[in-house]
C-alpha cells in the first residue's frame, strides 16, 4: 500500500501546552480521510503539520516517500495545500483570487485563464471571474477557497471544516466537489470536521481524535458501528440514553430509560448500560402499523431540519428521538412541525455502549 504521508511520534508543543502528543499516522495515497474531534483537539494543528505550515517539537514527517527537511520544505510545500475554515480572501476579484498561487508560480496567463474557468466550473461558480470575491455570500467564499486550492493540483489536499457554519447548499456542493475531485483526479484529501453525519458519508477513513491524541482509526462503518466510549464521550451522539437493563423470559433485554420508556434489545444485559440506536435504523409513520419491529412508540415532531435530499426530525416520545428520512419522504407523507407520528426499530438496531 503506498502512503502519500507519514507521522510518526509526531508532537507539538505551544507554550509550554501539548497540541499534539505522539501523533502516529499514515496517510493513503488517494484516500479522504476525516480527522474527527471535539473543538481544541489538535485538528486544525495536524492539518497545519501536513501543510508544512507548523513544524514539529518531536517526530518525523514523511511525504512523498522522503523524510521532510530544512532543505526540501519549500519544495514539498509545493505538493500540499490547505483551506482553512474562514478563509482569507484578497480584497479583488474571484479571478485574480483564483489566479493568485498560479501567477506565483509563474503559469503564462492562458493557461491561467482556462485553470481557473474550469476550478470555477467545478465548484459551481461559472461566470464569477469578475465578481468582487469578500462580496460574496459565506459558502460562495468558501467555494472560491477551495477552487483557489484545487487550481494548485497538489498532491494533498487539507481542509480544515470546510462545511462548517454553511448553508446546506453550499455544505453540500462542497462535499460533492470534494468527493469528485478524490473520485477522478485521485487527490488525497484530509479534511478535519466535528460533523459525525460528514464523518459517516464522506470519507475513507475516519481518525478519532481528542486531546492532541489520535484514539482510534478505521473506515466509517467500522467507527461508528463500535461507537467506543471515545466518541460517546465528546459527539454528544444523538438517541443516546442511559437506563436499568434486565433480561426478559423469552431471552431478550428491557431497558428502562425513564418516561416509562423501555426498549427491547436483543443482547443479553443486566445492570445501568447505555443504549444508542442509529437515526437511519428508525421508521417513521403517521399511523400505528404492524411491523417485526420490537420497538414501536407513539411521538410527536418537534423539530425538522433540511439537509439537502435528507430531512432530520426530532420526535418527542417522552425522550427526544432523531430521525433521518429522505426529502421525498418528507413530502410524500406531508409531515409537519406538531404532527403525531409513531417510529419504529429493531431490537438489534439497539447497540450497547
Amino acid at each position: 500500500m503506498s502512503y502519500i504521508a507519514e507521522l510518526h511520534k509526531v508532537t507539538k508543543i505551544f507554550d509550554g501546552i501539548t497540541a499534539l502528543e505522539d501523533i502516529d499516522l499514515k496517510i493513503r495515497e488517494g484516500e479522504i480521510l476525516a480527522l474527527l474531534g471535539p473543538n481544541g483537539s489538535g485538528k486544525t494543528t495536524l492539518l497545519k503539520i501536513l501543510a508544512f505550515l507548523e513544524k514539529t517539537s518531536k517526530g518525523e514527517v514523511y511525504f512523498l516517500g522522503r523524510k521532510v527537511t530544512e532543505e526540501n520544505l519549500k519544495q514539498m510545500r509545493m505538493e500540499s495545500t490547505m483551506v482553512f475554515q474562514r478563509p482569507i480572501l484578497f480584497n479583488t476579484t474571484v479571478y485574480n483570487n483564483v489566479a493568485y498561487g498560479l501567477k506565483i508560480r509563474k503559469l503564462p496567463k492562458s493557461k491561467r485563464d482556462e485553470e481557473v474557468r474550469q476550478v470555477l466550473k467545478i465548484v459551481k461558480l461559472e461566470g464569477f471571474e469578475k465578481r468582487q470575491a469578500k462580496k460574496l455570500s459565506g459558502g460562495q467564499q468558501q467555494r472560491v477557497a477551495l477552487a483557489r486550492a484545487l487550481a494548485l493540483n497538489a498532491k494533498l489536499l487539507l481542509l480544515d471544516e470546510p462545511t462548517a457554519d454553511l448553508d446546506p447548499k453550499n455544505a453540500s456542493i462542497i462535499e460533492e466537489v470534494l468527493a469528485s475531485v478524490n473520485r477522478e483526479s485521485k487527490t488525497t484529501i484530509v479534511m478535519a470536521t466535528h460533523n459525525m453525519f460528514q464523518a459517516k458519508s464522506l470519507p475513507h477513513r475516519v481518525a478519532l481524535i481528542t486531546y492532541g491524541r489520535i484514539r482510534e482509526t478505521g473506515t466509517p462503518k467500522e467507527i461508528f458501528s463500535r461507537l467506543s466510549k471515545t466518541l460517546v464521550s465528546f459527539a454528544g451522539l444523538e438517541n443516546t440514553f442511559a437506563g436499568k437493563a434486565k433480561v426478559a423470559e423469552n431471552g431478550t433485554t428491557m431497558i428502562d430509560i425513564g418516561k416509562d420508556i423501555q426498549i427491547v434489545v436483543a443482547t443479553q444485559c443486566r445492570g445501568k448500560v447505555s443504549v444508542f440506536i442509529s437515526p437511519e435504523d428508525i421508521i417513521l409513520s403517521k399511523n400505528r402499523f404492524a411491523s417485526s419491529a420490537r420497538n414501536i412508540l407513539k411521538g410527536r415532531i418537534v423539530e425538522i431540519s433540511d439537509l439537502g435530499n435528507i430531512v432530520r426530525l426530532k420526535v418527542d416520545v417522552g425522550k427526544h428521538f432523531i430521525v433521518q428520512i429522505t426529502k421525498r419522504s418528507f413530502k410524500d407523507m406531508g409531515l409537519n412541525l406538531n404532527m403525531d407520528v409513531y417510529i419504529a426499530f429493531k431490537a438489534s438496531s439497539v447497540q450497547i455502549l
